[in-house]
């Protein structure tokens, strides 16, 4: 692990995710990366505004920055692995030219690719706050301990500009296991955005609507 984070306490991923969940009460969208990052939000709680990314490694973060460009109305968390956002670095830069008020990154650092095997990832010698800042992101840091953790999160919640929060955690395996239906997954998802009615939604006119509209 880098030098600036070897001073960090390390910190449990689904305890970290529960203590955000539990601070969520305004239908903020939550963008779970692959892998245990995704089981751990599965497991913290159903929520609409959740979605758990299936297959695609490191596209967390640009998925949430295209759900904080369409919605600015709505604080979005993106929640993503340090092997993930290294493989998407570029989202950084563009994150930062763009600079939505209200988009925050949380990046769970074990220096591992864990679901995989363990096998080392690159941020064992890369500082992913520094890199952020180093993007143009200002609002980097990482977190020191589980009450700085939420202390971190109301400031994001606050924010009026991207924000990255950089949590060393340890090497548990994820909690449960996120259903592996991405139909029923986006169309939760786009419910919770406001974006689709569900099935059998009635119109203001009293017409049910089919599937779809």
């Amino acid at each position: 692990m880098n030098d600036r984070a070897r001073n960090i306490k390390v910190m449990n991923r689904f305890d970290l995710t529960c203590r955000l969940v539990a601070r969520l009460t305004q239908e903020e969208a939550v963008i779970g990366g692959i892998g245990n990052t995704n089981f751990d939000l599965w497991a913290a709680g159903q929520r609409p505004q959740n979605f758990y990314m299936l297959g695609s490694m490191g596209l967390a973060c640009p998925i949430a920055l295209g759900v904080a460009l369409a919605q600015p109305q709505r604080r979005v968390f993106a929640l993503e692995g340090d092997g993930s956002l290294l493989m998407q670095l570029g989202c950084l830069a563009t994150i930062a030219t763009l600079a939505p008020k209200n988009l925050a990154i949380i990046v769970m650092d074990n220096g591992i690719y864990q679901i995989t095997g363990s096998q080392p990832t690159p941020a064992r010698q890369a500082d992913i706050v520094a890199i952020a800042t180093g993007c143009g992101m200002a609002n980097c840091h990482w977190a020191a301990d589980e009450e700085d953790f939420e202390r971190l999160v109301d400031l994001a919640l606050a924010a009026t500009g991207p924000v990255l929060i950089a949590a060393r955690i340890d090497d548990k395996p994820g909690v449960g296991a996120t259903r592996r239906d991405p139909a029923q997954i986006r169309e939760r998802f786009m419910q919770g955005l406001g974006v689709r009615q569900p099935i059998g939604w009635t119109s203001p006119e009293g017409t049910v609507l089919p599937d779809g509209h």
